[in-house]
């Protein structure tokens, strides 16, 4: 039997690579509303939510805390124009976050970061909002 890891990367690098999968997307789009290979519960409408409780403006600056793929971070960056950095402890995820935001036309206000949301790897007040959802630990 295999035993279960502490590190991250173990633990959710599998999870990244096969949320690819076109069933998983189809489900994702019926369920979610979304296709953002998310491993989360948050729907397209609740994101949207999300951003009108921010009020993100272009000029706003966006941490996607615990991102994965990217979402709901991306999706904002797209929506308000916001500038949006994403930071997942996970290269993998962080790899599908960055392929994401060039598909979506957001890769120059988008910066994605590997690292640990315990030691944030930016200065204080660098963001304008934050969004930290269905991270799991």
């Amino acid at each position: 039997m295999r035993r279960a890891s502490n590190d991250p990367n173990e633990r959710f690098s599998d999870r990244y690579a096969a949320s690819g999968a076109q069933a998983l997307i189809a489900a994702e789009r019926e369920v979610l509303g979304s296709d953002y290979q998310a491993n989360g519960y948050t729907t397209l409408a609740q994101a949207e939510a999300i951003g009108s409780a921010l009020g993100l403006q272009p000029a706003d600056r966006l941490l996607d805390l615990g991102s994965g793929c990217g979402y709901p971070g991306l999706h904002l960056a797209d929506r308000c124009g916001c500038e949006v950095a994403t930071l997942d402890p996970v290269p993998s995820g962080a790899s599908t976050a960055a392929r994401r935001a060039d598909r979506d036309g957001v890769a120059e206000r988008h910066l994605g970061v590997v690292g640990d949301g315990a030691a944030l790897p930016f200065r204080d007040r660098s963001f304008d909002a934050i969004v930290h959802i269905d991270v799991m630990c």
